[in-house]
């Protein structure tokens, strides 16, 4: 995960031999924070930064210039899961972006290294001083910058009250970021999740900075599309991921062999009898067989909802409009 980091910055820690007499039992803590060794004295943040929105960019872009004003390396720990699949086992994840796109995102607004750590119960069950004490040791972390609402530790044990004072204790700074909103709306993951369910996709590109996008696998369908001369790519994206509202978009499609127009659909196609929620994509001046390939779609604009019509031909007709109205707004999108 992190094999593109400088060799320069960093060295690989001696794995521990649990076989020694004088080993010690470590926590999966340990062994995720032991992917690196960091070579100069670092700033942090933590957290999940589950679609690296504006309101995370706004953080990062706080810690890069106190790391740098300090001649310190800037890095996130960030989670391979939510924290609430550990501490609410009912809890239904709705990520946003997955762990390689987090990462990836995080670099490219210039973060120095990403630290993925597994939340798993024995971090729940650690005191935030525990935890904190492993950032110092383990990433020289001499600074740490969060979140206006962060919390963290067992029991959330850690606060912004409490937190200044370990740093004293540990020998780190501590710095709380003010919260980013839009218009009055604070840019928050909770808050562009509903709104990604409610398919309102221009509001998330809004908060996110970017607009947003789903990946999945092309999976065979009815092929419905295809007799009605509107072959449709199916996309089936992983579990615990999160999907736009039912509704039609107007849609950029991303295949290994480039980028392409498309019109997609998202609901039960209420005109036909049969059910089930899919997500179908016609690729404008396309026609290739693409079964099996990863297909990522990026939401542009929300055309309307979707809707049950009398019989085909007045499908048809709608179709038409749909795939008209989305290559004339990417057309004028690409320029």
């Amino acid at each position: 995960m992190l094999r593109d980091l400088p060799l320069t910055l960093f060295r690989p820690h001696a794995s521990i031999n649990p076989a020694h007499p004088t080993a010690r039992v470590s926590m999966k803590i340990d062994e995720d924070l032991s992917q690196l060794s960091v070579e100069r004295d670092s700033a942090l943040t933590i957290g999940v930064f589950d679609g690296v929105h504006r309101g995370h960019v706004h953080l990062i872009r706080r810690l890069i210039s106190e790391a740098k004003s300090a001649g310190m390396l800037s890095g996130v720990v960030t989670f391979r899961n939510h924290p609430k699949t550990v501490l609410r086992p009912d809890f239904k994840t709705n990520y946003i972006s997955d762990l390689d796109e987090r990462i990836r995102l995080l670099k490219e607004h210039g973060i120095d290294f990403v630290v993925p750590v597994t939340f798993d119960r024995d971090l729940a069950q650690l005191s935030s001083e525990r935890f904190l004490d492993k950032l110092s040791s383990q990433l020289r972390m001499k600074s740490l910058i969060v979140g206006p609402d962060f919390a963290m530790g067992h029991k959330r044990d850690g606060t912004l009250e409490t937190i200044p004072l370990l740093g004293e204790k540990l020998g780190f700074t501590f710095k709380s970021v003010d919260l980013l909103k839009d218009r009055d709306d604070p840019v928050k993951s909770t808050v562009i999740r509903n709104l990604i369910a409610e398919g309102s996709v221009e509001s998330v590109s809004q908060m996110l900075g970017r607009n947003f996008s789903a990946t999945g696998t092309v999976v065979e369908g009815l092929k419905r599309g295809r007799t009605l001369g509107f072959p449709t790519a199916n996309l089936e994206i992983p579990n615990g991921y999160a999907a736009p509202g039912d509704g039609i978009y107007a849609t950029w499609a991303y295949l290994e062999s480039g980028r392409y127009m498309a019109a997609t659909s998202i609901g039960t196609r209420p005109t036909f009898t049969e059910g089930g929620r899919t997500i179908e994509a016609y690729l404008l001046d396309f026609s290739d067989d693409i079964y099996g390939q990863t297909l990522r779609l990026e939401f542009v604009k929300r055309l309307r909802e979707e809707e049950k019509f009398d019989g085909v031909d007045a499908l048809l007709a709608q179709i038409n409009k749909d795939v008209q109205q989305t290559r004339d707004l990417l057309t004028t999108d690409s320029v």
